[in-house]
């Protein structure tokens, strides 16, 4: 669904705003971010790929929630990214169900765990998103990894 906002005064968009009018649904692109930041940053073991991924998912301000802590900007989020990884290599992030959109906002449950095998842990990754980039993310486990 594309929103189209109108002038509130006459009912008809300006050409400003029709020049900022979304031309895909903003879910899609939530859906998006909330796939990709599981692969392409928690489940990425090549650092360079994960820095690179980060950078064009993330705002340079992005937050992100995690139990541990609050952790602000790529090189932080990058860092307790990478320092995940390396405890489990061979863990795999699978969604758990589809993702929801909400506006600027965006939820996906997960599980990771050995690939092919049943999750050791899961938990819900929650995003906010500011000009098509996750600018805050809220980790939710729902166990904790062993």
């Amino acid at each position: 669904m594309v929103v189209r906002r109108k002038n509130l005064c006459c009912g008809v968009m300006s050409p400003s705003t029709e020049n900022q009018i979304r031309r895909y649904p903003i879910s899609d692109r939530i859906y998006e971010l909330l796939h990709r930041n599981i692969q392409e940053v928690f489940g990425e073991d090549d650092d360079a790929c994960r820095r690179a991924a980060i950078k064009e998912l993330c705002t340079e301000d992005c937050v992100l929630y995690a139990p541990p802590g609050v952790f602000v900007g790529h090189d932080a989020l990058d860092k307790f990214a990478g320092g995940l990884r390396a405890t489990h290599p061979h863990f795999a992030y699978t969604p758990q169900g589809a993702p929801q959109a909400l506006h600027n906002a965006g939820r996906l449950a997960w599980g990771s765990g050995p690939r092919g095998e049943k999750p050791e842990y899961t938990g819900l990754d929650v995003i906010i998103v500011r000009d098509d980039k996750i600018a805050a993310l809220y980790v939710f486990l729902d166990s904790e990894p062993s």
